[in-house]
């Protein structure tokens, strides 16, 4: 015993891992990926792919609503007697003719025709606008054939 009657205590050693230090730096990398990651992407041109695909039968009163360059819409129709007629139409426009066309005929099916320059969102928004607000079943894009290989 000592002289103020405390007893000597034995420190006992400590075996835990200090983990701050390991959350601070993953923290700090978790950081640095979120912010560099949107910086990968800085954009890829795409050249989407022409389709060699089997011709589809073609209806007696075709409807093909064409998306200009613009942007631009307009309305053809093509009938078995002959020539088509092309309306140049704003959006709510087509919709009410496309709707009183397909009033008259349930199985019309309307091709979508996009011009290349066209954003890609607008011509799933004309088509979708069609399928929703004009009621029409059967609408879908219209492609064109790979050119042939030059010899």
């Amino acid at each position: 015993m000592t002289a103020t009657g405390r007893r000597i205590r034995k420190r006992k050693l400590k075996a835990e891992i200090n983990v701050v230090p390991y959350i601070d730096v993953m923290l700090v990398l978790l950081i640095i990926f979120m912010v560099t990651a949107p910086l990968l992407n800085l954009g890829v041109d795409v050249k989407l792919p022409q389709v060699a695909a089997a011709s589809v039968e073609q209806p007696r009163q075709q409807v093909v609503v064409q998306v200009g360059e613009d942007g631009a819409l307009s309305l053809i129709q093509k009938d078995e007697q002959g020539p088509a007629d092309k309306i140049a139409l704003d959006a709510d426009e087509l919709l009410l003719r496309v709707a009183a066309i397909r009033n008259q005929n349930p199985n019309l099916v309307v091709f979508v025709a996009g011009d290349g320059a066209v954003p890609y969102a607008r011509v799933i928004e004309i088509l979708q606008r069609l399928r929703t607000e004009a009621k029409v079943e059967k609408a879908t894009l219209l492609t064109s054939s790979p050119e042939p290989a030059q010899k």
